[in-house]
């Protein structure tokens, strides 16, 4: 739809406008372009066609058409668009389009479509104003700043203005007149607005679903239209592109306006601008400005203006801009003739101050306030504003805040008016001091207190200078640079002879321009400055300065202190004057205006701070102490606990120690500070005395930020924090050492107890803020490294840390006592009701206020005690329970073993830290996000405890969200925090939603690491539904729908590129990483396996990544560095590659890689698995290098080969500079992790570990100088870089290794399922094979891992080629043969440097199949068997030898291996009338170690336990063929016999057990095993004895005296086999054992000619007898 892409393109523009003004990003060619694409729109502004019968007519008929295409509507269709017209005031077929062009977004926002449409139309006037507005004020209005492109910027204003290639301003005035109208026409429509929403309350009729919410959007929506448009008429007005008539508009216009709102504000920019203007001399002539002049004072009182004190407001702007006029007139000019200048100023001076009396300054005041309300609570700002606005309108609290360039651009104006003012008014502004002056000198010598009967205006005005000037520094330096300048002069004559009251503004102005460094530091050569005489009556004779400030508050503080005067007397010497006896009831204020201003100067200026300190006269602290006693009220205590806290900036420990003293003291002596000390052991605050401080609001408030200076780590000891925050023995004379009181003021007195009394929701914030601030900091400051070190180094960590031991660090540190309060219930209550607001509310609230600020505080809390609490329970707890000098007052705390519990007892802040991830506050989202990872990797909270007897049960972190939907809530706003924008690949790695997408990935990754196989958090925010153990997919649930937080995770793994064309980029590269990561976890979670296969297969993934896929070499750049340059490093020296960013985007690549291919092997199975024959053939086709898509040519992909690429990459292991002198006596191991599956150094503790070892070397004197430590800062750092190289290149090694699995899983898979023709999977195995043949010899040097991947591969290749259709080399060329080839280099891995068990039987594997299938081939003499033979010989005796040693001694499977290996060398040899091989084995002695083995099988089998004894049989198995196919030969036998085959059977006694019974082992099929045994034994003998030959009488002899002894075995198998004795009734197998049996028993009777013989032997015996 052009409507869909006309606001998408909008927005894209107002994109670049922002990302090329504000972030100064290269976007300027294409901002170019879409500017002038979009001039029209911009020209049009708000213009829209209204509603047309025509286009009525047109709709009903049911038929449209838009552009090319012609669409039928139905009755809904017409009905819908038809409101949509009506509610919009727009042409129905433009209704119709946008009707339309809303679909998509209705079914993403959840909202109806003719909502979403509305939202839509309002969304694109805004993006139109915001585009205009932004570019007006940049060519326009954009005072020095340099913007790249500025003149074709200023050209395309001028297009949109109407004043491009003419020299006419017309069109510029008649668009500022459209702009003026367009306002109204908003302000008419937001008039209908309410009063629709007004009807439907007044008639009690039950609102539409929807109706609320879109009218708040469309009232919001139009009141920043507003906004826009003001802002818009006041940059025209800095080009000149306005006119008197305009003006005179814009008054005739303000007269009408008739409430005090937003609305009404939006207007004062463009008053106060315009007026400058048309009263500057420049734009209108002398006798026009009279003219409006003398029209502007008629209309004075005759003009009805519903805003009076607009009216006056006005008034004021302009006589004191037309005023300028007459400073310095030119009275040459015929215009200026005849004038009375003095009358006329007098003139204008009485009006000015009509004005004021009418509510100008009370207006300007109003709108200052309201545009940049308080939002955190100032008690006497709010007390001022009160004072001086009295009944005066402000806008309600309800009220929208404006936006921050509309309060910068009225701020802007307002410094104008005061500079003009100031300027302009100089006698109207004495006249204004002298009147007030003379009013209160009657009512005080009337005695009369009331500060509301003398007018003000003079403290109003400095209070609107503090307003316009606060948070613009460049502004407020005007006041300083120029001392002779009126400004300056202003600050100087308003600071003599100052009342009380106007004191107080004075100071708050004085703070307001001293705001900065370089102010504050202005402000304080002013206070420096001296005026009159500073003794005897102060205040009255000298200006506002140190001096004047620090005698009032001594002369205060002696009045408290002396009995003989109270609080309520006279402040000051008593006088004859009766003005000096009055009682001024502000002294408290002025006091606390003073403390203020004094403090604000610390904070800013480093010099100011310093030069109070170091004052001599006036010991500071100790005046503050002085002034907080229990007689003064809470405000001034809290004033002067402020101004001690801004004594702490930039702290160090001398300074707070002695704070630190002067407070105990204060606290012991109860309110009295520097009195007679108590020393007594036990001396105690008085009862009173902590509820007290708590008590008051502003004073418990400004005590926490206090102590929170106090505790704050020294700037010099940030890096380690291994000192205590406090002198070490604080109070030791009195109590146990340590702040345990101070804390559980804050902890209970004020958070537990106060803070949830307080009934206004500001103040309550503010409380918590306060509390929570001081709570992080306890918690965060405490190094829990400093017990490992000292366990794990030796480094003597009690010597060099400041306190006296780590065990006084570990006891008295903060930290300690705030963890042992974060287990006490009302703490807890506090603390959780905290966490919880809103989430409206939230969302709507501004990020630096209260709300926000404290609810970020209370989360970071909860995050400190979870990763905290294992340290407290397990380190500290204990040591304080040991050491009885360490007691402290025991808290009440609930029974909870851990956090989680009173996490389990509060589940609802699981919810609330899921939606505080939708609102919009970065900072808010990430600890959300970062509470929830550590709250949903917990296995206490993840995993529900069972009751007695019962499973584990559901998580109830998952019934939590589940209840009331909010699963799906949370699950929709994170799903909206993951959609792809282009303005965060140009705002680069510091874009807040790259920032908030990678901890959303985070905190899903670790979710999912920590519980895989039960639901978690992770699961249902993801989009899935619950069970107790499974998971499912809803109907009509967001993933059923294809918008669940899974489907925008799975876009974003896809669509966001890693490379800007040129090169990887690291961050961009590790986003989209972790979305493979989450979805990796996924698919291979046995718990959600099968759904997310199915959805990822509906999606294509498979098919749209792989045409994607890039080929990689050593060239490639990362972040601008091949990984060919950073190999050139030696591994020795700091390597920028493996330490930087490039490292990093490689190791992100091959991740991302190693997960492709784990899921491309992982689909192909299940392809098998369910018979999907089409997917199985595309993803072969995908292998082989071609996607096919349906509907779409087949494109082209690198293959499974060109996948291999990432085998050329190599990283070279580094040393570590472990024996450097700051790693001397430490164990590193103490300092490693596991992370992500690789041993990886923490960065951190290695930081930590430097610290404290150059700080115990500044301690015992090895660091002498500055120049030593800067030369042992530069080589920690390098240290520091080169273990990040380590850590890199662990982590790549890693990632080497998965992607190296994921690769010979794919190619396995691929082999053993895919439907390939003989033929073309023998040319597959082969081309496989010479890919990673060089790879698999390469890695025997040093790769075991590498080495073991390929054999297995190969091993598994060779097993499915068929040797009968592979063509060997008919020239008898085998070295270049693929299978030779890797025959020989199997030999070769079998006596590799990295040989293993694993890898040696991989390698005999393969050497037995490649024997096996060549054999029919390698026929006697023939060049293969030659080749083979030949082959083995080069291996040489070496080879042989491992091999002989696997088979006699392997492990497991391998000793088969070994011994199926021999075998086949036997026949190899044997067929090539070899004697090679046999007389190794008697050379290596093997023969007489395989005859040996034969006695011991019988005790063996007896004494194998079940499960080994199948091995067992296998490996006799194999080590008697072995004995069979050597007696196969004559040699052969001849050895197998002379190794003492016979005395070996004998000695075994296998043939000496019942056959009946067989031998006695652990199986239940034992008896057919028996047999078979003894028919592999009987075998060796036959083959031996008939390779002698029957005329070998020794040989012969050795056989029938074997028949001889075991006769009975004999005779019972062929008794067995003729259905006798125990043969009735057994199996087939046990049957055909028999059969064969009775076959070698028969063979070796009648080889060895036993039964002749025998029978010859009977003869002989019997021959004596017939003599006897």
């Amino acid at each position: 739809m052009a409507e869909d892409d006309s606001l998408a393109a909008l927005q894209g523009l107002h994109r670049d406008l922002d990302a090329h003004i504000d972030l100064q990003l290269p976007v300027l060619e294409r901002l170019l372009q879409s500017l002038e694409a979009h001039l029209e729109d911009l020209r049009t502004l708000l213009d829209k066609k209204p509603k047309n019968d025509a286009s009525r007519r047109a709709l009903s008929s049911g038929k449209i058409k838009f552009g090319d295409d012609e669409y039928e509507v139905n009755d809904d269709f017409k009905q819908q668009t038809f409101e949509l017209a009506d509610a919009l005031e727009l042409d129905e077929l433009e209704a119709a389009a946008l009707f339309l062009g809303a679909e998509n977004e209705a079914h993403e926002i959840d909202r109806s479509q003719l909502q979403t449409a509305v939202l839509r139309f309002h969304r694109r006037r805004e993006v139109v104003l915001l585009c205009v507005r932004i570019l007006l004020k940049t060519a326009l209005d954009n005072g020095d700043s340099a913007v790249e492109g500025l003149d074709k910027l200023q050209m395309a204003a001028r297009i949109v203005v109407g004043v491009e290639g003419t020299t006419s301003l017309a069109n510029a005035y008649g668009f500022w007149t459209k702009c003026l109208t367009s306002m109204e026409s908003v302000e008419n429509w937001l008039q209908s607005i309410a009063e629709r929403v007004q009807s439907t309350q007044v008639v009690g009729q039950v609102p539409l679903p929807g109706f609320v919410e879109i009218m708040d959007f469309q009232r919001q929506s139009l009141t920043r239209q507003h906004e826009n448009l003001a802002a818009i008429c006041t940059h025209m007005i800095k080009a000149g592109y306005v006119n008197l008539d305009n003006y005179k508009t814009l008054l005739a216009r303000t007269k009408t306006l008739d409430r005090h709102d937003l609305i009404t504000i939006h207007y004062v920019p463009i008053l106060l601008r315009l007026t400058a203007w048309a009263a500057s001399e420049t734009n209108v002539t002398v006798k026009e400005a009279r003219a409006l002049h003398d029209s502007l004072m008629a209309g004075r009182e005759s003009d009805n203006w519903h805003l009076r004190n607009l009216h006056s407001a006005t008034l004021t702007w302009w006589l004191a801009e037309y005023s300028g006029r007459y400073v310095d007139p030119n009275t040459q000019d015929p215009a200026m003739q005849n004038i009375n200048f003095e009358e006329e100023a007098a003139a204008r001076s009485d009006v000015f101050l009509k004005a004021l009396n009418d509510g100008a300054f009370h207006f300007m005041l109003s709108f200052s306030q309201d545009v940049r309300p308080t939002r955190w609570y100032d008690p006497q700002k709010t007390s001022m504003l009160s004072t001086l606005l009295q009944d005066t309108p402000v806008l309600s609290r309800e009220s929208a805040p404006p936006e921050e360039f509309f309060k910068v651009l009225i701020m802007e104006q307002l410094q104008t008016f005061v500079d003009s003012f100031i300027t302009h008014m100089p006698d109207t502004l004495r006249k204004l001091k002298v009147e007030e002056d003379d009013q209160r000198r009657r009512l005080q010598l009337h005695f009369q207190q009331s500060t509301g009967e003398y007018p003000l205006h003079l403290e109003r005005f400095m209070v609107i200078v503090a307003y316009a000037f606060d948070g613009f520094p460049d502004a407020a330096e005007d006041f300083w640079t120029d001392k002779e300048s009126n400004l300056y002069g202003f600050l100087q004559w308003a600071a003599k002879r100052q009342p009380t009251p106007r004191i107080a503004m004075f100071c708050e102005m004085l703070r307001a321009i001293g705001t900065g460094e370089s102010n504050a530091e202005y402000t304080h050569r002013f206070l420096l400055e001296e005026g009159a005489s500073s003794s005897g009556k102060i205040r009255r004779t000298s200006s506002l300065s140190y001096t004047h400030i620090f005698n009032e508050l001594v002369e205060f503080e002696k009045d408290i202190h002396e009995p003989k005067k109270t609080i309520q007397g006279g402040v000051y010497a008593p006088s004859t004057n009766p003005i000096d006896q009055i009682v001024e009831p502000e002294s408290a204020t002025m006091l606390e205006s003073y403390l203020r201003l004094l403090a604000h100067i610390c904070r800013q200026s480093s010099p100011a701070r310093v030069w109070i300190l170091d004052l001599k006269e006036y010991d500071f602290a100790n005046i503050c102490f002085g002034l907080c006693t229990d007689k003064v009220e809470s405000g001034l205590r809290a004033a002067a606990y402020d101004a001690l806290s801004a004594l702490l900036v930039g702290k160090d420990v001398m300074r707070a120690n002695a704070m630190w003293h002067i407070l105990d003291d204060w606290t012991v002596n109860g309110f009295y500070a520097g009195s007679k000390q108590n020393n007594a052991l036990g001396a105690a605050p008085r009862d009173d005395f902590w509820p007290t401080l708590a008590d008051g609001y502003d004073e418990s408030i400004a005590l926490v930020r206090f102590l929170q200076s106090l505790v704050e780590p020294y700037p010099a000891n940030e890096g380690l924090n291994d000192s205590l925050p406090f002198p070490e023995g604080l109070g030791s004379s009195r109590r146990m050492p340590g702040i345990e009181s101070y804390i559980d003021f804050v902890m209970q007195q004020v958070f537990a107890e106060r803070s949830p009394e307080v009934l206004d929701p500001l103040q309550r914030n503010v409380m918590r803020w306060t509390c929570l601030r001081f709570m992080v900091t306890c918690l965060s400051t405490f190094n829990e490294n400093l017990v490992v070190f000292a366990n794990k180094s030796s480094i003597p960590v009690d010597a060099v840390i400041d306190p006296s031991s780590l065990a006084v660090y570990v006891a008295l540190h903060p930290f300690a006592r705030v963890m042992e309060w974060l287990f006490n219930d009302k703490v807890l209550k506090a603390l959780f009701a905290a966490s919880h607001h809103n989430v409206d509310e939230v969302d709507a609230a501004q990020k630096d206020s209260p709300l926000v600020q404290s609810l970020i505080l209370s989360i970071e809390v909860m995050d400190l005690a979870m990763k905290l609490q294992a340290t407290y329970l397990d380190i500290v707890r204990p040591v304080l329970k040991q050491q009885p000098s360490f007691h402290h007052t025991p808290v009440s705390n609930l029974s909870l073993a851990s956090f989680e519990d009173a996490v389990l007892n509060n589940l609802q802040v699981i919810v609330d830290l899921g939606l505080y991830c939708g609102t919009g506050h970065e900072a808010l989202t990430i600890a959300s996000l970062q509470l929830l990872e550590k709250m949903s990797s917990s296995r206490k909270l993840a995993v529900s405890p069972a009751g007695f007897g019962q499973r584990t049960g559901r998580s109830k972190l998952v019934g939590i969200l589940e209840k009331d939907n909010e699963a799906e809530r949370i699950g929709r706003s994170l799903s909206g925090l993951m959609r792809f924008s282009v303005e965060e690949l140009e705002a680069g790695e510091e874009a807040s939603g790259y920032i908030v997408k990678l901890r959303v990935l985070d905190f899903l990754n670790s979710c999912l690491a920590a519980v895989s196989l039960r639901p978690t958090i992770a699961h249902i925010l993801l989009g899935f539904s619950c069970g107790t153990n499974t998971v499912r997919i809803a109907d009509d649930s967001l993933w059923s729908n294809g918008q669940a937080l899974f489907h925008n995770i799975l876009l974003l793994g896809v669509e966001y590129p890693d490379n800007d064309g040129g090169q990887f980029i690291a961050w961009r590269a590790a986003l989209k990483t972790r979305c493979w990561d989450v979805m990796q976890k996924l698919w291979r979670s046995p718990l959600t396996s099968a759904i997310i296969m199915e959805e990822l297969r509906d999606n294509e993934l498979l098919f749209v990544e792989a045409p994607r896929l890039t080929p990689i070499t050593l060239e490639i750049p990362w972040e601008g560095a091949t990984l060919a340059h950073g190999l050139e490093v030696a591994t020795s020296d700091y390597s920028e590659f493996f330490s930087g960013p490039p490292a990093l985007a490689l190791q992100n690549f091959l991740q991302r890689r190693a997960a492709f291919l784990d899921y491309e092997s992982r689909e192909l199975r299940l392809t098998v698995k369910e018979n999907m024959p089409t997917m199985k053939s595309r993803i072969q086709s995908v292998l082989l290098g071609t996607t096919i898509r349906p509907g779409e040519d087949a494109a082209s992909n690198p293959n499974i080969f060109d996948l291999f690429d990432f085998i050329e990459l190599t990283y070279p292991e580094r040393g570590l500079p472990d024996q450097h002198p700051l790693f001397e006596g430490v164990n590193l191991i103490s300092c490693q992790e596991e992370k992500e599956g690789s041993t990886l150094y923490s960065l951190p503790l290695l930081e930590q570990v430097i610290l404290l070892k150059m700080k115990f070397w500044r301690k015992d004197g090895t660091i002498t100088d500055e120049a030593d430590e800067i030369a042992l800062v530069d080589q920690a750092k390098l240290l520091m870089a080169i273990f990040v190289d380590w850590n890199r290149r662990a982590q790549l090694i890693r990632y080497h290794k998965d992607i190296l699995l994921s690769w010979v899983q794919v190619v396995m898979v691929a082999v053993h399922n895919c439907e390939f023709e003989n033929a073309a999977r023998s040319s597959f195995i082969l081309q496989t094979l010479q890919v990673i043949l060089p790879k698999l010899e390469q890695s025997y040097k040093t790769d075991v891992y590498t080495a073991l991947q390929l054999a297995g591969l190969a091993e598994s290749l060779v097993q499915n080629i068929d040797f009968e259709s592979t063509a060997f080399d008919k020239t008898g060329d085998f070295a270049n043969d693929r299978l030779s080839q890797l025959f020989r280099a199997a030999l070769l891995g079998i006596y590799s440097s990295v040989s293993t068990a694993e890898l040696r039987e991989y390698c005999y594997q393969i050497c037995f199949r490649y024997i096996h299938g060549t054999f029919n081939k390698a026929t006697p003499n023939s060049l293969l068997g030659r080749h083979t033979l030949g082959v083995i010989k080069t291996c040489g005796s070496n080879m042989l030898e491992v091999v002989c040693d696997d088979a006699y001694s392997g492990q497991g499977t391998c000793k088969i291996s070994a011994l199926l290996l021999l075998n086949a060398f036997v026949a190899i040899a044997t067929r090539q009338q070899s004697k090679y091989i046999l007389d190794n084995f008697v050379a290596l002695n093997f023969m007489g170690v395989l005859v040996d083995n034969i006695k011991h099988i019988p005790d063996e089998l007896r004494a194998a336990a079940a499960p080994q004894v199948p091995v067992l049989l296998s490996y006799y198995d194999a080590s008697l063929a072995l004995l069979l196919r050597t007696c196969q030969s004559r040699l052969g036998a001849a050895y197998v016999l002379n190794a003492g085959l016979f005395p070996a059977i004998r000695e075994s006694h296998i043939f000496a057990v019942d056959p009946d019974i067989g031998l006695e082992f652990d199986d239940p099929d034992a008896l057919r095993k028996y047999y078979e045994l003894m028919l592999a034994v009987l075998r060796v003998i036959n083959a031996a004895v008939i390779a002698r030959g029957w005329q070998n009488d020794q040989t012969v002899y050795q056989a029938r005296e074997f028949l001889k002894e075991n006769r009975h075995s004999m005779v019972s198998i062929f008794k067995m086999s003729v259905n006798l004795g125990g043969g009735v009734g057994m199996g087939k197998e046990v049957q055909a054992c028999l059969v064969d049996l009775v076959d070698c028993w028969t063979i070796l009777v009648e080889i060895t000619g036993f039964l002749q013989y025998e029978d010859q032997s009977s003869i002989k015996k019997a021959r004596p007898n017939m003599f006897s």
